[in-house]
């Protein structure tokens, strides 16, 4: 009667070896023999399936095969996107602004302007101010009120420089050339040119022609940088197409000061100068009659 074998363990079954052998199957000539185990077999796979693995893996983090991945996000291409939304909404504003600006052009050049008052606000909705009780006010204090509720944001009589009031005409007054260059463009009001062009090099400085305050300074689509002052005697001198704009509204200038840089701005511009124009009790005046800008 045989022995019977013992049982050979699930460890001591992968250390079994095994010989791989490659013949010819014509000659039946051996090729290559390869020994082998369960153990060598099972290190192998898992060697290369760990390989294929880390290869894959990095392959996604360190190349541009991530961003086909649904879902994956690059925080550049996401700060790209925000930047271009909000430009996107910047020029959406700049648009509405110019549809707005050109509609209010088409009103007035087609007279669809009211010129009616603005009806009152309903009396539920106005403000009893005489219920307020100022009182008790002293004289000097009721004096200061009543001087500085009289005084006017643009006015040009509190400037120490501009205490003397003018009562003479325009012509009365010395005003002082804003450039010097040469009169490209006339003056001429029938086809709505209000002043005259100076053709000047580039960047020269623009000077005011007289004390006053500025009441306008900012960008319009036809003129570009424009600035107005507010000058004695109902006089408002107006230099447009700028580059640069060095007052604000409200800032005080003296005659000679720069406040502006003569530029190519604005759609009625087609080079570098200086339209100027000068007005009078709200008539446009020829300024060569009383400037020279030679």
């Amino acid at each position: 009667m045989e022995e019977a074998k013992p049982k050979r363990t699930f460890w001591q079954k992968l250390k079994n070896k095994y010989r791989l052998v490659i013949m010819n199957d014509n000659t039946y000539e051996e090729i290559v023999s390869y020994r082998l185990s369960r153990m060598n077999l099972y290190i192998l796979f898992s060697t290369l399936a760990v390989t294929l693995v880390s290869i894959t893996v990095m392959l996604v983090v360190f190349t541009p095969l991530k961003e086909y991945i649904p879902g994956y996000g690059d925080i550049n291409s996401r700060r790209e996107i925000m930047d271009l939304q909000i430009r996107a909404d910047s020029l959406e504003e700049v648009v509405d602004a110019h549809n707005t600006y050109i509609k209010n052009i088409n009103n007035i050049v087609n007279d669809n302007v009211s010129t009616e008052a603005p009806a009152p606000p309903p009396k539920s909705e106005v403000q009893n101010y005489d219920t307020i009780n100022l009182h008790p006010t002293s004289e000097a204090d009721a004096e200061l009120r009543r001087e500085m509720e009289s005084k006017d944001k643009f006015s040009v009589n509190n400037s120490k420089s501009m205490s003397v009031r003018h009562t003479g005409s325009i012509s009365d007054f010395y005003f002082f050339s804003p450039v010097k260059g040469t009169i490209s463009s006339l003056f001429n009001p029938v086809v709505n040119h209000f002043g005259i062009d100076i053709v000047t090099p580039k960047n020269e400085p623009v000077k005011a022609t007289l004390d006053g305050k500025v009441i306008f300074s900012d960008w319009t689509l036809e003129t570009g940088y424009t600035i107005s002052i507010q000058h004695n005697n109902n006089i408002i001198s107006t230099y447009k197409h700028n580059s640069v704009l060095f007052k604000k509204v409200g800032n005080f200038v003296s005659a000679g000061d720069v406040i502006a840089i003569v530029g190519n701005t604005g759609e009625l511009s087609n080079g570098p100068h200086l339209h100027f124009e000068l007005w009078y009790n709200g008539i446009a005046v020829n300024p060569k009659e009383f400037i020279n800008f030679n």
